[in-house]
């Protein structure tokens, strides 16, 4: 049995996925014609207004170009439509602390500007979590409450974008942070500097909270 067979369901859709899949893999690349319809009909199982559909998706998408009377061909996308989640997956640690400054300093700023009560509170709690965990060392559950604290802080700057950006950038740093740190160590030094944050956006002041918030990621910059 063909173990490219898929499952008689959103055909097109599910055939795209594929196609991308060996796309974002190499198995297909950049400029190389795919192969034509009837073998990816016998390819995927699936019927020609199926192949078509799923070859529309890919084009629409940038994956793929379209050159009348001559083939489709595999689009030089670099990387643009790959899934965020999947691009920090392999981004290197000088990537993610590069992102990390970018994203983190704007989010402290916002925050400082947009908080509420609640918000306050929420930082608070994370925040007593994080030092706690620190001082017990504690590496997992100080990691876990340092990025619950950014997370709060994202929420706080009332940018929906922003804050949904960095939760989905936070997924990949809290990996990365297990990897680098078997000790709590840098996050005890960078409490101080941590609390002074805090206390920015607590008294609404976004220039300090960018500043401290500045001083944190130059720390941990490797």
């Amino acid at each position: 049995m063909n173990q490219n067979l898929i499952p008689r369901k959103s055909l097109a859709d599910e055939v795209a996925a594929k196609l991308q899949e060996r796309i974002l893999k190499k198995s297909y690349k950049v400029n190389q014609k795919l192969p034509v319809e009837a073998d990816l009909m016998k390819d995927f199982g699936v019927g020609r207004s199926s192949i078509r559909e799923a070859v529309k998706i890919l084009v629409n998408s940038g994956f793929l170009r379209v050159q009348q009377g001559v083939g489709t061909f595999v689009e030089d996308s670099s990387g643009i439509n790959e899934p965020l989640g999947q691009r920090l997956k392999r981004a290197s640690a000088k990537h993610i602390d590069e992102v990390r400054d970018i994203l983190e300093n704007k989010v402290a700023e916002m925050a400082a500007t947009n908080r509420t009560g609640n918000d306050i509170s929420k930082l608070e709690h994370f925040l007593k979590k994080r030092t706690k965990a620190a001082d017990e060392n504690l590496v997992e559950e100080c990691i876990e409450a340092h990025i619950s604290f950014y997370i709060a802080l994202a929420e706080a700057s009332k940018n929906d974008i922003l804050s949904d950006l960095y939760k989905l950038f936070a997924l990949q740093l809290k990996n990365d942070l297990l990897d680098t740190h078997n000790n709590t160590s840098f996050f005890k030094n960078s409490s101080e500097n941590h609390h002074k944050l805090f206390d920015s956006v607590l008294r609404e002041d976004p220039k300090m909270a960018w500043f401290w918030s500045s001083k944190i990621t130059s720390q941990s910059m490797r």
